[in-house]
């Protein structure tokens, strides 16, 4: 599955059309998810900082999710994006 993963990750740099920014949200947190597990980071200093909120609020809602399980969501993800 992690040659699966690792395609797919490629894949998603060549994508016929830039996602919309809550698709793109969700291959964010599911990368994050998969490579590093539950986030653990502190949140932005920046208050102002709403990209990085938007990261983060969206690796946190993956919380207790098993890096293999977030894996093939990515790769189900990319496979869909790529029509």
């Amino acid at each position: 599955m992690i040659a699966q993963f690792e395609q797919a990750v490629a894949e998603s740099k060549e994508l016929a059309e830039r996602p919309s920014n809550e698709t793109l949200l969700l291959l964010y947190s599911l990368y994050k998810q998969s490579t590093e597990g539950d986030c653990n980071d502190a949140p932005p200093s920046n208050p102002f900082d709403f990209v990085a909120k938007a990261k983060q609020n969206a690796w946190l809602e993956l919380k207790g999710t098993a890096k293999e399980n977030a894996m093939q969501q990515y790769i189900d993800l990319v496979n869909k994006l790529k029509g």
